[in-house]
Order: structure tokens, then C-alpha cells, then sequence
């Protein structure tokens, strides 16, 4: 996903978020279309979890953005530190620009809120940092460990993490997410 504005006009009516019973490969290659590398992560040859729980933005029957929750075991200083991951943010190219990824992430969001953990934690590529922090995340400080099949790496990819509930500040220490990455 990227903030790069298209000449694709907006539609008329303001598009709402609605939650989705499922969300499949064909649904993602209806916003992102069939490209090897969708997310553009590939090269970073990790594993990754399925999402949960879903939301999505139609338009003209077309679903064109998606956001994905997961409840995800994490350790922030050696305590145990539950956080819901964000994932599988995309927008269609056609309507990057628009504020649909604000309008999905919000959404998917305040869900988040409702799940209990103190703390949502997302990966990105470098150049979608400033989305992400306009949007109110923050980069974690320090390198993260996750899971793999062969056995815990380093992050390679922009750990970001944004506060569930007032007066969340994220705690100091290493930190290792206990599963795949999502």
C-alpha cells in the first residue's frame, strides 16, 4: 500500500468500513491485482500469519481496501505483553490517495480497542513509515525478534506500534513477538 495520490476521481458518497466474513486470496487480488509480490515483502522471506478478523471498504461492489486484525503473544522486556497486529492494509492503486487506508486502519482500530491488549503493533517497508505515523503510530525503538519456522530473526521490516488505550506508553526493553509475524 502506498499514499500516492492517482488522477482516479472519488466517488460521490463517503465510503464506510464494513466488517468482512472472510477475506481470500481473491478478494485481495480484487484490490491488489495478481502480482507475485503484492506487499512488496517478499524479499524479506519470512512466514506470516492469516488475520482474524477483517474489514474492508466497497466500492461499486468492488472491495478496494482491507485492513486485518490478529491477537499476537509478545514479550517487551521479558513480561508478557499480549498486542493485536495489523495487517494486509491495502488499497486499490487506482484509489491510493483518497484516505481509504485511514478510513480501513480507523476502523479496524477501534475494533482493536475492544480486544483488551494495551498495544497494536504493525511491520511495514521504510517508505510507508509517514503514512503510518500521520495515521498515529510510532517506530519501536529497538530491533524485534519474531518467529520462524527455522527459528527466531531480527525484524527486517519497520516494527510500528500505536497505543489501544489512553495512557498506553510502550515499555522499554527487547522485544520479541511469540509467533509469526501478520
Amino acid at each position: 500500500m502506498t499514499d500516492n495520490p492517482s488522477s482516479a476521481a472519488p466517488s460521490s458518497a463517503s465510503p464506510s468500513v464494513v466488517r468482512l466474513a472472510r477475506y481470500t486470496a481473491t478478494e485481495q487480488s480484487e484490490i491488489l491485482g495478481d502480482g507475485a509480490d503484492p506487499f512488496g515483502v517478499a524479499d524479506a522471506g519470512l512466514s506470516w500469519l492469516p488475520k482474524e478478523e477483517h474489514f474492508g471498504i466497497r466500492r461499486d461492489g468492488r472491495l478496494v481496501a482491507h485492513a486485518g486484525l490478529l491477537r499476537v503473544p509478545l514479550s517487551v522486556g521479558g513480561a508478557a505483553t499480549p498486542a493485536v497486529g495489523l495487517g494486509g492494509v491495502a488499497v486499490a492503486p487506482d484509489l491510493r490517495g483518497h484516505g481509504l487506508a485511514r478510513l480501513v486502519v480507523t476502523a479496524a482500530l477501534a475494533h482493536a480497542r475492544t480486544l483488551g491488549p494495551r498495544y497494536g503493533l504493525l511491520f511495514c517497508r521504510p517508505p510507508l513509515v509517514a503514512l503510518y505515523q500521520r495515521l498515529g503510530w510510532h517506530t519501536v525503538p529497538v530491533d524485534v525478534r519474531v518467529e520462524q519456522p527455522a527459528g527466531p530473526v531480527v525484524m527486517p521490516l519497520r516494527t510500528m506500534w500505536t497505543p489501544l488505550h489512553d495512557g498506553a506508553a510502550w515499555p522499554a526493553g527487547p522485544v520479541r513477538l511469540l509467533s509469526l509475524p501478520m
